[in-house]
């Protein structure tokens, strides 16, 4: 190895590789490098001093390299022979010395690599002084020892800055992790977006696209970080933007309310804010319309809090809370922002808290204690105002801007007319169930034949409220009929139908038909309805096709039941003092107006105290469309059928155990505890068809009313007995039979096997008959006839209390 002049290795004034060799003043080599051995091919011992012009290829180039020695340096090509006689192009480098006895240093390499070095220089400069990319260079303690940020135009940072000196803390917290994982483990990042918020600038959002990889030196120790990133704040802003409209596209679709403000909370938290509520005007609540407001009236507003959503944790404890209610007086900052029309933006809100202060309990509406920035915007549609957003957020460094607003106010207005369509089907909804409502009877009936209960739950849901109802009809002889169904669709016109279905079978039952005779009458109305004429919206008789109606007819002196079934779900009968529960074997027909069927029925001996449970299929759907287990509704039934309890009561359990919450179909339930006609209070006689039987049976009468002590209605009832009697072996052929029985009124019965049924008329004072019946209305309370299987019956009701006889 060729010594230097100033006794050390050639290798180790040369730390880039190059070939090296020392020159003295006669032309000779007196240094010669490792590096030079390998590229000539000449070791030390050949070179050593040698004429450095014998190893070039043409070796009066040497001249010129002597010559240029006397410039500062010089650089260019020559030609090297290698001792295998190949020539080699090489890059020179010429350095003049001033050591004693050495002329020049000369540094060669292949031409090849010379270019390639001369590329890499260029690349990096040319990187460092682009400014579309930022590039940076850090060392181990993560140090900016170069960048390019005047040529970005961005103020560089001072020598030896560090991250947490030129971004926020926490923005600087998160990268300063991930660039000491890739120093540490060589693993590059790549692509990877996080915030990038200048601490000479805080305020101003900034993101940015960052690509980190590990300098070593050749030796393998690590050497420090280069980092490059692109701004990527617009792209940023552009794409949460549209993430956020397009999740505000699914505000409202629920058609409730306070879920609908919910929606729209949870829309703005986290994404926008760190706190958001959503207040609403108290009147919009009950679905009402809020009046326009004119140009500077600013009236009292009561706000009701709908929704509050926080990032990572509860509501605080100062501020209002969801479910509370404030009186919001005009001439507060709350009040300003109601009625200013458009948003407020409070990027410090410690100026604000003071304006506030005068406010009182106002300021926990608006303004929690950790909140350092604030976003107003109120809830306007179609000219009214609904309600008020405020968004907070709670750091310092993220504070909202005009481009947050302009977010914000677009996501705000597509949630107001959510909102507004939730408000406009409350309105309709709560109309419907108080429809529905008043059109129902009484909740609880008690009549001789039954004890009744009837529960309805009003679906809930973007459908709106159904058709589904019951009805409990007192009929002639103590006897009752319970009826249950639903129409097809939703909403008032689904209520208007219903209540037109519920009115005909009340008039069709008016009539004494039997159970199959009465839902055939209601079939034909159900096809005349869908047959009609549609209105201006063509719905007319859409929801009348496909109705379901269970009609039952209950005697409480024969204790048996007949019933029909369209289409509604099989009655449940559970049996006295808590017995089992069973399904009613009933033949259930297709739903009204879908087919010509007949209806059949079925008549069941019924068990006095026994209660009868009839449904309709919202109890036992759900909103995935699968049924709930009929056996789930017998065993509710069957565990909570206490004889002692009240059936209202067993009701409402039984549906808050099956029933959907919430239900998205009405739901009715129909309990009725059956009762019975003592034997000892009632009498029954067959008659011949002989006139001369009138008299005995003016006896038989007054007899059974002497044993009860009803001897003052014994006048009356022995001229009702004559002229029902009478009327019977007239017009009937074979026996007739008289019953009495003695309840809440006094009923008279004379059945036959005549099918005509008789009616009242007018007799001129010339005709002979003709007064029976006219006389038998005017001496009771009530009379009328029905007919029956073999024939006909007809019934009169005298009131107990004898004054209201004789009056």
């Amino acid at each position: 190895m060729g010594q230097s002049s100033r006794g050390g290795t050639a290798e180790d004034l040369f730390l880039d590789g190059d070939a090296a060799a020392l020159v003295d003043r006669e032309g000779l080599i007196v240094g010669w490098t490792q590096a030079a051995v390998e590229l000539s091919g000449h070791s030390a011992q050949e070179t050593l001093g040698r004429p450095a012009r014998s190893l070039l290829a043409d070796p009066d180039a040497w001249e010129r390299l002597v010559a240029s020695a006397s410039a500062p340096s010089w650089q260019g090509n020559i030609a090297l022979r290698h001792r295998t006689g190949q020539v080699i192009d090489t890059a020179v480098r010429v350095l003049p010395l001033e050591s004693a006895g050495v002329s020049c240093l000369v540094l060669a390499e292949p031409d090849a690599v010379s270019k390639t070095r001369e590329r890499d220089r260029a690349l990096v400069d040319g990187l460092f002084s682009q400014d579309r990319i930022g590039l940076v260079l850090l060392d181990t303690d993560l140090t900016v020892i170069r960048d390019n940020f005047r040529a970005r135009g961005v103020v560089a940072p001072a020598e030896g800055a560090r991250l947490d000196d030129i971004l926020v803390p926490s923005d600087a917290h998160l990268l300063d992790g991930r660039l000491r994982q890739v120093l540490e483990t060589g693993e590059p990042m790549v692509n990877v977006e996080q915030g990038a918020r200048l601490r000479s600038a805080p305020e101003r959002e900034r993101f940015v696209v960052v690509t980190a990889f590990r300098l070593r030196e050749p030796g393998g120790r690590p050497l420090g970080v280069a980092v490059g990133f692109t701004d990527v704040t617009t792209e940023n802003r552009a794409r949460r933007r549209l993430a956020l409209l397009h999740s505000a596209a699914g505000i409202g679709t629920s058609l409730d309310l306070i879920r609908t403000a919910e929606e729209l909370a949870d829309v703005l938290v986290p994404n926008l804010a760190h706190m958001a509520s959503v207040d609403l005007v108290e009147v919009v609540l009950s679905g009402d319309e809020p009046r326009v407001i004119p140009p500077g009236e600013a009236p009292e507003a009561v706000l009701y809090r709908a929704a509050g959503a926080r990032k990572g944790g509860r509501w605080p404890r100062e501020t209002y809370p969801p479910g509370s209610s404030v009186k919001v007086d005009p001439d507060t900052p709350q009040g300003r922002i109601l009625y200013q029309g458009g948003a407020i933006l409070t990027p410090r809100l410690s100026e604000f808290k003071a304006q506030v202060g005068s406010a009182g309990e106002l300021a926990r509406m608006f303004i929690p204690d950790e909140a350092h920035s604030s976003l107003a915007v109120p809830l306007f549609a179609r000219g009214r105002l609904l309600g008020l957003v405020v968004m907070w957020r709670t750091s310092q460094e993220a504070t909202f801007n005009e481009d947050d607003t302009s977010l914000a106010e677009e996501i705000i207005s597509r949630a107001a007319l959510g909102v507004d369509n939730a408000r406009r089907y409350t309105r309709e909804h709560n109309t419907a169930v108080t429809l529905q409502r008043s059109l129902l009877p009484r909740p609880v009936v008690e009549t001789v034949a039954a004890e009744t209960a009837g529960t309805y739950l009003p679906a809930v849901g973007r459908a709106g409220v159904g058709g589904d109802w019951f009805d409990v009809i007192p009929l002639s002889s103590s006897r009752v009929a319970l009826a249950i169904g639903g129409v097809v669709g939703h909403g008032l016109k689904a209520t208007a139908t219903m209540a037109r279905m519920r009115t005909a079978v009340r008039a069709l039952s008016d009539l004494d038909l039997t159970p199959e005779d009465l839902l055939l009458h209601l079939d034909d109305l159900v096809v005349q309805l869908a047959g009609e004429g549609p209105p201006a919206d063509g719905t007319a008789g859409e929801n009348a096709l496909g109705s379901s109606c269970l009609y039952a007819v209950y005697d409480p002196v024969a204790r048996r039941c007949v019933l029909a079934n369209a289409k509604c779900p099989t009655p449940v009968v559970v049996g006295p003092r808590g017995g089992t529960a069973t399904f009613l074997d009933v033949p259930t027909s297709p739903a009204l107006g879908t087919e010509t069927l007949p209806f059949e029925p079925v008549e069941i001996e019924m068990e006095p105290g026994s209660v009868l449970a009839c449904y309709t299929d919202g109890l036992v759907e759900r909103r995935d469309g699968r049924q709930l287990e009929m056996e789930r509704v017998r065993q509710e039934l069957e565990r909570r059928c206490d004889p002692d309890r009240p059936l209202a009561e067993i009701g409402r359990e039984v549906l808050t155990a099956l029933a959907p919450d919430p239900p998205a179909e009405d739901v009715v339930l129909l309990l009725a505890r059956l009762g019975a006609v003592d034997d000892t209070d009632t009498a029954a006689w067959e008659l011949p068809a002989d006139p001369a039987v009138v008299s005995q049976a003016r006896e038989l009468a007054s007899v059974q009313l002497t044993a009860w002590g009803l001897e003052e209605l014994s006048f009356t009832t022995e001229l009702v007995v004559s002229e029902l009697v009478t009327n019977a072996i007239r017009y009937a052929d074979g026996p007739v039979t008289l019953r009495v029985t003695r309840e809440r009124v006094l009923i008279c019965e004379v059945s036959d096997h005549s099918s005509t049924q008789p009616r009242p008329r007018r007799a001129r004072s010339t005709d002979e008959g003709g007064r029976g019946l006219f006389m038998v209305a005017q001496l009771t309370q009530r009379w009328g006839s029905r007919y029956t299987a073999s024939g006909k019956t007809i019934w009169t009701e005298q009131p107990l209390d004898t004054t209201l006889t004789t009056a």
